[in-house]
């Protein structure tokens, strides 16, 4: 794996101080040199994280474009950008839908297939084990899920 380049304070190596920290000092560092480490990853497997994003939503089976930037949350041409990425490199094909051929509909290839599970595969490598990985998520979800109120409303 590609080393983050990113400062680490002297005292991150040192599991006694970093105990003491605050818990959203601890998870904010944590995020940040994940997200380093992660998007070098992504990039070596020559994917983005809005590629790896729809190769994830296309897991399920073929989709519009229109419904993968709905579901992805982002503007139809903002989709249109990361498709055209994807479709050059091979991971995913668009074709007329049958039944109205104004519409397209993406699906993964094999490549995009495979990539997908390459990168599912270096998220696992990633991430130690913690134990109770369900909790884990659970409590993330909950900490989103408040700071978000805080922050919109």
């Amino acid at each position: 794996m590609a080393e983050a380049e990113i400062p680490v304070p002297a005292e991150a190596g040192d599991p006694e101080t970093m105990a003491s920290w605050p818990t959203g000092r601890l998870l904010s560092t944590a995020a940040r040199l994940l997200e380093h480490v992660w998007l070098d990853e992504l990039e070596r497997l020559g994917l983005s994280y809005a590629g790896l994003i729809v190769l994830h939503l296309l897991k399920d089976g073929p989709a519009s474009q229109t419904e993968l930037a709905r579901r992805a949350r982002v503007e139809n041409q903002t989709m249109s950008r990361t498709l055209s990425r994807l479709e050059r490199q091979g991971y995913v094909a668009r074709e007329s839908d049958a039944s109205d051929r104004r519409r397209h509909v993406v699906s993964r290839t094999p490549a995009g297939i495979e990539a997908w599970e390459t990168a599912r595969n270096v998220e696992r490598e990633l991430f130690p084990e913690v134990g109770d990985v369900e909790s884990l998520r659970k409590g993330l979800l909950e900490v989103i899920a408040s700071a978000e109120r805080l922050r919109w409303d």
